[in-house]
Formats: structure tokens, C-alpha cells, sequence
């Protein structure tokens, strides 16, 4: 059983900063390669950042390349998403997700578990 669990969202202004994270159950963490997705309303999911397992290898959406980072400690069974220079076409629904394969993916489907999300909105 694996359970996801995201926090660290919340209102922020134009140019300010968040860090969510998302906490993995069990003892098989370093096992998954982390993916973080977005949900705008009326938007499809949209891939923005993802992870391998050693953390040594990390990928991201033009769209959020320079001003976000995705790291993981493994150790603490977490992945987190710094977000700096957020914009207001930053604010959706962040989702962390784990898939049991190896390697980075970016496309909803290929992952196998996902969190509840955690809102993060970003005013003008």
C-alpha cells in the first residue's frame, strides 16, 4: 500500500515563494521515480518537474524551468518543489505522484500513485 501526501500550498503574492512537499508511505521510497503535475481550472494536468530515484537526474516544463526545483530525500521518504518567482498562471492544483518504473516520465498516465493535491494560488 503506498499513500501520498502533499502540503505546502497556500496564497501567494506575484514573485513570493513556496516549497510543497509530498511525504511517501512505506519503506520502498528510493524504489520510485517522483513526478509533480498541476490542474488549472478547465486545464488538463500538466506536467511540471520530476525526479529518478537517486535524485540525480531531474526534468521540467519550459514553463516552470528556472524558477522551480524538485529534490528528494530519500532518508525522509519526501519529494519537495521549491517555487520561486511564482506567477498567477502558476495557480492550480499540485499533484505529486510515484510510478514504480525506472526513469522519468512526463505524461499523467504513466505514473501509478498520486496524492489528494494541495492548492496553490498566486495573486497580481
Amino acid at each position: 500500500q503506498v499513500q501520498l501526501v502533499e502540503s505546502g500550498g497556500g496564497l501567494v503574492q506575484a514573485g513570493g515563494s513556496l516549497r510543497p512537499s509530498c511525504a511517501v508511505s512505506g519503506r520502498t521510497f528510493d524504489n520510485y521515480n517522483m513526478g509533480w503535475f498541476r490542474q488549472a481550472p478547465g486545464k488538463q494536468r500538466e506536467f511540471v518537474a520530476a525526479i529518478n530515484r537517486s535524485g540525480a537526474s531531474t526534468y521540467y516544463a519550459d514553463s516552470v524551468k528556472g524558477r522551480f526545483t524538485i529534490s528528494r530525500d530519500n532518508a525522509k521518504a519526501t519529494v519537495y518543489l521549491q517555487m520561486n518567482s511564482l506567477k498567477p498562471e502558476d495557480t492550480a492544483v499540485y499533484y505529486c505522484a510515484a510510478r514504480t518504473g525506472w526513469g522519468i516520465r512526463v505524461k499523467s498516465d504513466e505514473y501509478d500513485y498520486w496524492g489528494q493535491g494541495t492548492q496553490v494560488t498566486v495573486s497580481s
